[in-house]
C-alpha cells in the first residue's frame, strides 16, 4: 500500500527539531522521512524518551518541526496560517491519548459533540453523528452517563469516538491504551483495528506494547534521532 504514491496521505520530508538549553541544542528529531497511505496503519515504537510523542505532536500539526515539510496528499500544511491550521487539523486529524481528557461533569454525549460544535456544525447533526459514532464503539447505553460515571476502559472508548464523530482521514493515538488492564486494553486495540479497516481511516500509533505494535501493518522505529524501517 505504500508504494502508491497517488494513495499517500501523509508525506514527511528533512523533519528536525531540537530544543534549545543555555549550553547547547539537543536534537530530538533528525532528517525525518517516512510516507504513509490512505488507509494504513502504522506503529512508532522505541526508548523512552526518543521523541515519539514529538514526532507524533508534529504529525498532528499541534507543534512544528524547527526544518523540513509535512505534506497532506502533496499539501505543505505548515505553510498554513495558525486559524487555517486549526481548522484543518479539526476536520482531518483525530487524537487520542493515553489520559482521555474528556470534560468531567458532561455527559458522554456531549463529550463527542464537542468536535463537531467546534466546527461550527448545527446542534442536531452534532448529536446524530455523536450517537453515530457511540452506537459504533459499544456505548450507546452510556449517552447520558458522565463521563466520570463510567469505567477506564468506557472512557477512553468515548475519547476514541470524540476523536473519530468528524471523520479524520488521521487518526494519532499515543499510548491508548497505557491506563489500561489487559483485558481492556486487548478490547481497545481491536476496536482501532476495526475503525481502521471500517473508515479507511489512516492509522498511527505510539506505543510500547509489543502486541499493540504487531497488529499494525507497518512499524517504524525511532533511534538516534531519526526513523528507521522495524
Amino acid at each position: 500500500m505504500g508504494d502508491d504514491k497517488d494513495n499517500i496521505l501523509v508525506s514527511l520530508k528533512g523533519l528536525c527539531k531540537g530544543f534549545k538549553t543555555a549550553e547547547a541544542t539537543i536534537d530530538i528529531l533528525k532528517e525525518v522521512d517516512f510516507d504513509i497511505s490512505q488507509g494504513e496503519s502504522m506503529a512508532v515504537v522505541g526508548a523512552s524518551g526518543i521523541g515519539k510523542s514529538t514526532l507524533l505532536h508534529i504529525l498532528g500539526t499541534l507543534d512544528r518541526p524547527d526544518t523540513g515539510t509535512l505534506c497532506f496528499k502533496d499539501k505543505n500544511v505548515l505553510a498554513l496560517g495558525e486559524k487555517a491550521l486549526a481548522r484543518f487539523r479539526n476536520r482531518t486529524i483525530g487524537f487520542v491519548f493515553q489520559f482521555h481528557h474528556l470534560l468531567q461533569g458532561f455527559t458522554t454525549l456531549e463529550n463527542v459533540m464537542i468536535p463537531c460544535l467546534i466546527d461550527e456544525q448545527p446542534a442536531e447533526k452534532s448529536r446524530a453523528l455523536a450517537m453515530d459514532i457511540l452506537k459504533r464503539v459499544g456505548l450507546a447505553h452510556r449517552l447520558t452517563h458522565r463521563v466520570e460515571d463510567l469505567s477506564g476502559g468506557e472512557q477512553q472508548r468515548v475519547a476514541i469516538a470524540r476523536a473519530l464523530v468528524a471523520k479524520p482521514s488521521l487518526l494519532l493515538a499515543d499510548e491508548p491504551t497505557g491506563n489500561l488492564d489487559k483485558e481492556n486494553a486487548r478490547a481497545v486495540h481491536q476496536l482501532l483495528l476495526e475503525l481502521n479497516r471500517e473508515l479507511g481511516m489512516t492509522l498511527i500509533v505510539v506505543t510500547h506494547n509489543q502486541e499493540l505494535a504487531d497488529l499494525m501493518e507497518r512499524r517504524v522505529t525511532l533511534r538516534q534521532c531519526r526513523v528507521v524501517p522495524a
